[in-house]
């Protein structure tokens, strides 16, 4: 089994961040949105990874390299994006029948991944929504088989979202079905997506059994990707990545705060990420996420993310701040 995640998106939603960092780069936790992905299949035994890149990819290049020495990692390149169905096209020779596991760049889930590898069918990640409208929408039959899936209907006729993890027996069946959407032209919202492949091979016969999601972390946008951080931050708890102890600073937990960090006179948390090697002096910080080498004076922050490589001093404020930043509130 072949793991493909696509992570060529320029995730426009978590602008400015996104404009020198890939999404899937973004802090999560003390990790990535990437590396708990990528942790998840790898403890699961999934051995060998497809990441199909594209905006700022050579940064994902390097990421996996760098702290995954010993994955067998592919790297496919879409420059034309035309949705996640046409991504997953360009994996075609790689895959080369076998089976494949999907996890789209930005999906955080919590399941029992075992028990779907090793399910004799193709399955579909689904979670119960308030409004299904914005989603990709199964309808199943008493068995949890899927009878057809659709791609942000605005009549949905069920509440079960796709969340962004397929298991795929019949690979081939499935290019097949991407490579016909494709040559028809069958786009949706402007974009060719898996949904219809998927409803293309439910109409060849296929039986894909959905399985049920316990979580699903939102990383794609400021509000959910903080209301993520809180959460994982207490599933995974607090962690000071260094000895060094930090002069006259209260830290309430959870909270992680990576190596090379220098912070005194300060109240750090509860529920904030530090990368690494960040400066904070005479602050308060708390519900939030701060990027590595980032300098903080006499700041008080709360749901805010800051990007690497940021300067700020002053007050009081919320604030969405990308990279390579300087600011004076005073």
């Amino acid at each position: 089994m072949k793991a493909i995640i696509p992570v060529a998106g320029a995730g426009t939603k978590l602008r400015p961040h996104t404009y020198t960092q890939p999404k899937a780069l973004i802090p999560l936790a003390g990790k990535t949105v990437l590396s708990i992905i990528v942790d998840q299949l790898k403890n699961a035994g999934i051995k060998e990874f497809i990441f199909i890149v594209g905006y700022l990819g050579e940064k994902i290049q390097d990421y996996i390299k760098i702290n995954y020495l010993n994955l067998q990692a592919h790297f496919v390149h879409q420059n034309d994006r035309q949705g996640i169905g046409h991504a997953l096209k360009l994996t075609k020779n790689i895959v080369n029948g076998d089976e494949i596991f999907i996890v789209l760049g930005d999906t955080i889930c919590e399941y029992d991944i075992d028990a779907v590898i090793k399910s004799p069918y193709s399955m579909i990640g689904l979670k119960k929504v308030d409004d299904p409208r914005n989603f990709g929408v199964a309808e199943l039959d008493p068995d949890c088989f899927a009878t057809h899936v659709v791609e942000k209907p605005q009549i949905p006729k069920s509440n079960q979202a796709l969340v962004g993890v397929y298991k795929i027996k019949e690979s081939d069946l499935l290019f097949e079905c991407l490579e016909s959407n494709i040559k028809q032209g069958l786009r949706t919202h402007g974009e060719y997506n898996i949904t219809d492949a998927l409803d293309c091979m439910i109409k060849k016969g296929s039986k894909i059994q959905s399985f049920k999601v316990d979580s699903w972390f939102d990383c794609g946008k400021r509000e959910t990707l903080l209301e993520s951080n809180v959460t994982l931050l207490k599933k995974f708890g607090g962690s000071i990545i260094s000895s060094q102890a930090y002069e006259n600073t209260v830290i309430i937990q959870p909270v992680r705060i990576g190596k090379g960090c220098h912070i005194q006179n300060s109240i750090i948390g509860p529920n904030v990420t530090i990368g690494e090697n960040t400066t904070i002096d005479s602050s308060i910080i708390k519900n939030s996420i701060i990027g590595s080498y980032s300098n903080l004076f006499d700041i008080v922050l709360d749901y805010s993310i800051i990007g690497s490589d940021t300067g700020i001093r002053g007050e009081t404020r919320t604030l969405n701040i990308g990279d390579n930043t300087d600011i004076d509130l005073g």
